[in-house]
C-alpha cells in the first residue's frame, strides 16, 4: 500500500536525511539559540550543502527539483526540533526561493539562485508593513519608476531573515510595492539586494514569545534606487505572484504544526510511562490517556490533510487555496493545542524548558498568526465554500 507521508523512494529518502540531520545537528542546538535570540547562520548553510534551500528549484537552477510533498516532509522534520530554524528555512526556502523562481526571468534566475541554493546568500520576502498586514491593498510603500531605476520610498515590518544578527541585514529580499494608486491591485515585486542606496535595517525585533531562533526585523526604504531589471515579472503582476505563493506558504506553515505537534506526543508519551504516580505510571489514569489520545487523532487527521493536499498542489499553477487555508487554519490551532497538552501532562516539568514543550507551545502560537491570521483563513474559507454548491 502506497504510503501518502512517504510516497516515493524519493520522499522516503528525504526523510530520512531530513531526520538523521535533525537529530544530529539541529536538536542540540536549538535551545541555546532560543535563548540568545540568534539565528544559527553556519547551521542554516548546511542546509545548502544537503540540497534543500532550493528544493522546489529545477537541478538546471541549483534546486533539487522535487515537488510540495518534499517540501513538506523537511518543515515538518525541522519544526520537530527547532520551529525557529525552521521559520527562517522557509521564509528563504518558499517565500523567496520558490517565490523568486516561478516568476523571475531566466535571466534574473541565473544570476540570483545559485548564490541562495547554496545558501551563500540569504533571502526573505517583504510584504507586511507596520500598518498593512492582512490588509495587502492597504500598503503604503510605494515604487516610482526614473529612467534606469525604481525608487522606493517606505517600511516593512515582522521581515523573516530581515537581519542576519543585530546589526548586519540579511542578503536579498522581494519586495512588494505599489506602482498605482492606493487601495488599488497595482503592486509589483522587486529583488532588493543589500547594499542599494537608501536600503537599511530598522529595528530588529527582540523579546518575542516564541520563534526566537528566527530573526525578525523592519527593513526601511528610503528614497531606495532599485535597477529596473530588478523588477519581477511586469508592473502590476505582484498580487498573483503573492496568491499563488500564499499556497506554498500556508502549506509548509501547517507542515510546521505537524512537526511541532509530532514531537510534542513524543515527549509526553515517555514521560507517561516514566512518571509513577500513586503506585503506577501516569499512562494508566484515565485524564492523561484523554490528552495522549486526543492528541494523537489531531494530529493525525491533521497530517493527512497536509499530504493529501500537498499531493495535489500545482506549484506553478496554485489552484488549492481553499484546502492551503484550510490545512493552515485546523493545524495551526491543532499544535498549539497539543504542545498544551504535553505541557499539561508533564506538570511542572513542561513548564520549563528541560522537556521542550514549553518551547514548542510559544512557537506554535505564531503560526495561528503569521502567514496569515486564523480570522483570515476563515473569511477565505467562507468566502470560497459559497462558490460551491456541493462539496466533493
Amino acid at each position: 500500500m502506497r504510503d501518502p507521508f512517504n510516497p516515493t523512494e524519493e520522499h522516503a529518502a528525504l526523510r530520512r536525511t531530513m531526520r538523521g540531520f535533525v537529530e544530529r545537528e539541529v536538536d542540540p542546538q536549538a535551545a541555546a539559540h532560543d535563548r540568545s535570540e540568534s539565528f544559527n547562520l553556519a547551521l542554516f548553510r548546511e542546509l545548502g550543502a544537503l540540497g534543500v534551500l532550493g528544493i522546489t528549484v529545477p537541478e538546471k537552477f541549483g534546486g533539487a527539483g522535487m515537488d510540495a510533498v518534499a517540501a513538506v516532509i523537511v518543515h515538518e522534520e525541522l519544526a520537530a526540533a527547532d520551529p525557529g530554524f525552521a521559520l527562517s528555512y522557509l521564509a528563504h526556502s518558499m517565500l523567496f526561493v520558490n517565490n523568486f523562481y516561478r516568476n523571475a526571468s531566466d535571466a534574473q534566475r541565473a544570476r540570483v539562485l545559485p548564490d541562495v541554493c547554496t545558501g551563500k546568500k540569504i533571502g526573505g520576502m517583504c510584504m507586511s508593513e507596520p500598518s498593512a498586514g492582512t490588509d495587502v491593498l492597504g500598503m503604503k510603500t510605494t515604487a516610482a519608476r526614473r529612467g534606469d531605476v525604481y525608487v522606493l520610498n517606505g517600511a516593512k515590518m515582522w521581515i523573516t531573515n530581515g537581519a542576519i544578527s543585530d546589526s548586519e541585514l540579511g542578503d536579498v529580499f522581494l519586495v512588494y510595492a505599489r506602482t498605482g494608486e492606493k487601495g488599488t491591485r497595482a503592486l509589483s515585486q522587486f529583488l532588493v539586494e543589500k547594499g542599494a542606496n537608501g536600503f537599511r535595517l530598522g529595528q530588529k525585533l527582540k523579546d518575542k514569545l516564541g520563534m526566537r531562533a528566527s530573526t525578525t526585523a523592519e527593513l526601511v526604504f528610503d528614497q531606495c534606487e532599485v535597477p529596473a531589471a530588478n523588477l519581477i515579472g511586469a508592473e502590476g503582476d505582484a498580487v498573483s505572484h503573492m496568491m499563488r505563493n500564499l499556497e506554498i506558504e500556508r502549506l509548509t506553515l501547517a507542515a510546521m504544526s505537524l512537526g511541532i505537534a509530532r514531537r510534542s506526543i513524543e515527549v509526553m508519551n515517555r514521560y507517561a510511562s516514566e512518571r509513577h504516580a500513586f503506585g503506577q505510571p501516569i499512562r494508566a489514569f484515565g485524564q492523561i490517556q484523554a490528552h495522549l489520545a486526543t492528541s494523537y487523532a489531531a494530529w493525525m487527521a491533521g497530517r493527512s490533510y497536509v499530504y493529501q493536499t500537498a499531493a495535489h498542489l500545482d506549484l506553478e499553477s496554485g489552484g488549492h487555496r481553499i484546502d492551503s487555508d484550510g490545512v493552515k487554519l485546523y493545524c495551526a490551532t491543532m499544535a498549539k493545542e497539543v504542545a498544551d497538552r504535553a505541557i499539561q501532562v508533564l506538570g511542572g516539568y513542561g513548564y520549563v524548558g528541560e522537556y521542550q514543550v514549553e518551547r514548542l507551545w510559544r512557537d506554535a502560537k505564531l503560526l495561528e498568526i503569521g502567514g496569515g491570521t486564523v480570522e483570515a483563513h476563515q473569511k477565505n474559507l467562507a468566502r470560497d465554500l459559497a462558490r460551491l454548491s456541493v462539496l466533493a
